[in-house]
């Protein structure tokens, strides 16, 4: 049902939604505001249009919450991702109508997508406590030495969410940095963001401690050039960057030295089966010698 769609003979009133920032919901410091409308261009709410001072501070927030949650037990983090999904699904059938009326797409299809949605959320809380085991290793070496690999959080991680899937999208590429034990700064898809900012809701009175995860709405042309170039961003997820400002952003990585994940565009297909390419991507493989022996 759209945001504001007449209820019982009168019409409702249609919400301007705020930005998720270190577990509150501010304005957004420049006072801007976007129309989003559903698929058939009904006026669905207001989505604030976060500004360059709204990405400093986003990622202010991911920069001090990353200590506390990559120094949190692998458990502790999967027992407060799963609580997520719990929540998920307690809402499940909100959701649902929030991907029908952002995608336009039938009613069977959108459950479709929150089931996965769930699924995937789940799915990655599950790995929390298992990516030192996976991508870990005790290497052998010739001499009294003894050398082990461990897997380690790479730090605050900037996400340009797909701009297709409102919600699956979304996760599939929010999930793997918390799991893997990093912060992470999204900018949700410009103009379908409600799912996101539903998503947002769910995180801020769940378990998950203030900062870890901030949620952006607005222009991805405007906001991601400052994330791409921003000093305290270690990764930058292109999953959803406009094909023109692709390269653009990768170079303004570069010169921070940030890992990249590449964009994906148009082929971006998030029911496809999960894997850890992106616990991978956001992890830093740290190696220690130990002497042994006489």
């Amino acid at each position: 049902m759209s945001k504001s769609a007449p209820v019982d003979g009168r019409l409702g009133v249609a919400k301007t939604y705020k930005l998720y920032v270190g577990g509150a919901f501010p304005r957004s410091e420049s006072g801007r505001s976007y129309p989003v409308r559903d698929a058939g261009g009904t006026l669905l709410a207001h989505a604030a249009l976060a500004s360059r001072k709204d990405v400093r501070d986003a990622v202010s927030a991911a920069r001090s919450a990353f200590r506390g949650w990559s120094g949190a037990t692998a458990y502790n983090r999967g027992q407060v991702l799963y609580r997520v999904a719990e929540m998920l699904q307690g809402r499940h059938d909100q959701f649902v109508d929030d991907v029908v009326a952002a995608e336009g797409v039938p009613r069977e299809r959108a459950s479709t997508l929150v089931d996965a949605t769930i699924d995937r959320w789940v799915w990655y809380a599950g790995w929390t406590d298992k990516i030192a085991t996976v991508l870990g290793s005790v290497n052998p070496v010739a001499g009294p030495m003894l050398n082990w690999s461990t897997p380690e959080p790479t730090g605050v991680v900037a996400v340009l969410a797909p701009q297709s899937s409102s919600l699956l999208g979304l996760v599939d590429v929010l999930a793997p940095v918390l799991a893997a034990g990093c912060t992470a700064v999204v900018v949700a898809s410009e103009q379908r963001p409600l799912p996101a900012i539903e998503l947002a809701e769910v995180l801020a009175t769940s378990d998950l401690p203030d900062g870890v995860a901030n949620l952006l709405t607005g222009r991805v042309a405007e906001l991601a050039p400052w994330l791409a170039s921003h000093a305290e961003v270690q990764a930058l997820d292109l999953t959803g960057a406009p094909q023109e400002l692709a390269p653009d952003l990768e170079r303004a990585a570069a010169a921070t030295v940030k890992r990249v994940l590449p964009r994906i565009g148009s082929e971006y297909d998030p029911l496809r089966p999960p894997g850890t390419a992106r616990l991978r991507a956001v992890t830093e493989i740290k190696t220690v010698w130990h002497p042994v022996g006489h």
